[in-house]
């Protein structure tokens, strides 16, 4: 495994870096820092993929027959770590690296020429409504119920934990529509307006204190059947090929950042002996060991990167880059809120908006540190629990069933 890069891979990075700092402007660039969350309000995000579909940039791993750059992989993992590097916000994924793909593996022709340009452009903003007041990483276990009704379906039930509902306008959904034989065999893969009668969405707010996530109801919501995405009772087969773009790889770029934004701010605060943090003996040895283990995830997501370029599937290595990303994820925020000790307990919930000019105590690295300490629990559960990925490891990586 070569990691050098080509002469073209580097003229390619060179632009890319060039366009980042013509394009990415101080508020975007803050809208991301000051971010407790994958997930940047959709107004930084939207302004943000304007820009890039703009450049034609919004959508790397789309092919060019739907309007995406037809990249390479390496030239996808290059643009990764770049926009990374510069700090700029995430976009929205449910709708570029989530329903699209679906959209173009499963979407008749019709649905393909109404939707995806629609994605690409942000015109549409998506939700997605999988998971249930009793049906979580269980997924195959939910009930929220659709009745065939003439041309429709008759939707009623719950959906929990909708990251984005209050502002999205089309959400894609899984719905029982049968109850006969395996719960997986009676699935089927809508897409909706979010505008339809009988939709309601109540907020939840979170440990950090966003309102990010949303518990969604049906109350007799009319579905046409136009809105079903592959066959009747298909739809756990979508949502399997969907899950593989949301537990894939591309972790390490962000981490990265977030890494040496770490040991950065460990340079500037002081230790308990009144010396650096970054010289204190143990943080320094944790630190060492997170930086150890984002090698590793590295190399890992190259691997992979290796093994897509000469045509082969990542198949069930992406539950293992899951778990070892939002794993190191998480040690890096526990060593960011060691560093900044006590001002850990204070609430800049105001003082973290993009653009807010109110004061705050301690240093600007430490507004988001305990907020996305506390937003982050929640990544080795969603898309899948660590624990259902460690037994999918287990089954189809180590063969131990």
């Amino acid at each position: 495994m070569n990691l050098d890069l080509t002469a073209d891979e580097m003229a390619f990075r060179d632009e890319v870096r060039a366009f980042l700092n013509a394009k990415l402007t101080p508020t975007l660039r803050q809208a991301a820092q000051r971010a407790a969350s994958v997930f940047i309000d959709k107004a930084y995000s939207l302004e943000w993929q304007r820009i890039l579909h703009a450049r034609g940039w919004a959508a790397p791993s789309w092919p060019v027959e739907y309007g995406g750059p037809g990249w390479s992989d390496m030239q996808r993992y290059i643009f990764a770590a770049e926009c990374a590097r510069a700090g700029a916000p995430s976009l929205a994924p449910m709708g570029l690296k989530m329903v699209g793909p679906a959209i173009m593996g499963y979407g008749a022709p019709e649905q393909k020429a109404q939707l995806l340009p629609r994605i690409l452009s942000g015109e549409d903003y998506w939700c997605q409504g999988y998971s249930e007041p009793d049906a979580g990483s269980d997924l195959a276990s939910l009930q929220l119920s659709a009745v065939r009704d003439g041309d429709a379906y008759i939707l009623s039930g719950a959906k929990m934990w909708t990251t984005h509902a209050h502002w999205a306008n089309r959400m894609f959904c899984l719905v029982r529509t049968s109850r006969a034989g395996k719960p997986q065999a009676g699935i089927t893969f809508l897409l909706l307006d979010m505008a339809t009668p009988g939709i309601s969405v109540r907020p939840i707010i979170t440990l950090a204190g966003d309102h990010e996530v949303n518990q969604v109801f049906f109350d007799g919501v009319r579905v046409p059947q136009s809105g079903r995405l592959g066959e009747e009772n298909s739809g756990w087969t979508v949502a399997k090929y969907l899950l593989e773009f949301e537990r894939g790889g591309g972790s390490a770029p962000g981490l990265r950042a977030a890494f040496l934004r770490l040991r950065a701010m460990a340079q500037g605060e002081a230790s308990g002996d009144g010396g650096r943090l970054i010289d204190d003996p143990p943080f320094r040895a944790r630190l060492a060991a997170a930086g150890a283990a984002l090698d590793a995830l590295e190399m890992t997501e190259h691997r992979v990167l290796a093994a897509l370029v000469a045509g082969q599937p990542a198949g069930p290595v992406s539950s293992l880059l899951k778990v070892q990303g939002t794993e190191l994820m998480q040690r890096l925020d526990e060593l960011a809120l060691e560093g900044i000790g006590g001002y850990s307990a204070v609430d800049h919930a105001d003082a973290r908006r993009a653009g807010a000019t109110c004061s705050f105590v301690g240093a600007e690295h430490g507004l988001v540190t305990t907020a996305r300490y506390l937003n982050d629990r929640a990544a080795s559960i969603y898309g899948g629990s660590n624990e259902i990925q460690r037994d999918i490891i287990a089954r189809l990586l180590l063969r131990l069933a």
